[in-house]
């Protein structure tokens, strides 16, 4: 008899244990337990997120490659146009467009070298390049090699597993200050008001979206605590779209098509495995 209320006794005392410890997490979360605890939440089996070995976060991706083809030495690359309403102005990089030839590079008013292996455009700053798979040799293979790169490296961010937040706030990041890691939604992320992304100089930040990205007009991604845009990677499966005067940081790579409206400036590289669509932006390389 006494082990028998010994044991009931045990029991009731772990279910308070148990239903405290639910409380408290609910009351943490806003109600709501975080589904990317775990594994993820994503099902996504053996996991793939290796860690960032300077800091925080995940290890970032990789923009490197043959010296004379390397992905981060691009702030713009496209593989069906580039277009231009008026005058952008692209700083610290070189515009590159293939497949497709320099007829669907638009609104840039090209001059071509006299070795015809590259052209120039006053909106884009010297020692910026404008390069199409349609210009003389190396210009053709070595476009291939970094839109390959490119395609790797977009495949390489959509791979990564084992998100520390999975759907956040069902991808509205309205007013949030988003902390280093990987960020995975099922679904669009849109951006009505301005959102942080806070860390340090080594950290890196992942963001995973299998639909469109949406920044609304006058909105700003703003920087804290040193973090830095050569270290926030966005991958977007859907369209990216940056309204009219917003602003962006971090490398964009979309499966879509990016579009840049009036004014929008962009801290950062535009990556696109179709068309850049720009007017009158501002765009710098970290």
């Amino acid at each position: 008899m006494h082990t028998s209320f010994a044991l009931r006794r045990s029991a009731i005392r772990l279910d308070v244990v148990l239903a405290l410890t639910i409380g408290l997490t609910v009351a943490c979360t806003g109600g709501k337990i975080d589904s990317s605890a775990g594994d993820g939440g994503g099902g996504d089996g053996a996991i793939h997120n290796p860690p960032n070995p300077a800091g925080l976060g995940p290890a970032p991706v990789d923009l490197a490659g043959p010296a004379a083809n390397q992905l981060g030495s691009f702030a713009l690359l496209a593989k069906t146009g580039v277009t231009n309403v008026t005058g952008s102005s692209i700083t610290g990089g070189d515009v590159g467009l293939s497949p497709a030839s320099a007829t669907f590079i638009t609104g840039f008013a090209l001059t071509a070298d006299a070795t015809n292996v590259f052209s120039t455009s006053a909106s884009v700053v010297a020692p910026g390049h404008v390069l199409a798979s349609n210009f003389a040799t190396p210009t053709p293979s070595n476009l291939t090699t970094v839109v390959l790169a490119m395609q790797a490296a977009y495949t390489d961010a959509a791979g990564r597993s084992n998100p520390d937040h999975l759907n956040l706030m069902s991808g509205n990041l309205s007013g949030l200050t988003l902390a280093p890691g990987l960020y995975k939604w099922g679904s669009s992320v849109t951006i009505p008001a301005n959102v942080t992304i806070a860390g340090s100089a080594t950290d890196v930040w992942i963001f995973q979206v299998s639909g469109n990205l949406d920044l609304s007009a006058a909105t700003q991604v703003l920087m804290s605590g040193g973090a830095q845009a050569k270290n926030v990677f966005w991958q977007v499966a859907g369209q990216a779209t940056l309204h009219a005067t917003s602003h962006f940081e971090g490398i964009l790579f979309s499966k879509t098509g990016i579009t840049l409206q009036t004014g929008a400036s962009f801290h950062g590289r535009l990556y696109a495995q179709s068309l850049v669509a720009l007017d009158n932006n501002a765009i710098t390389t970290p």
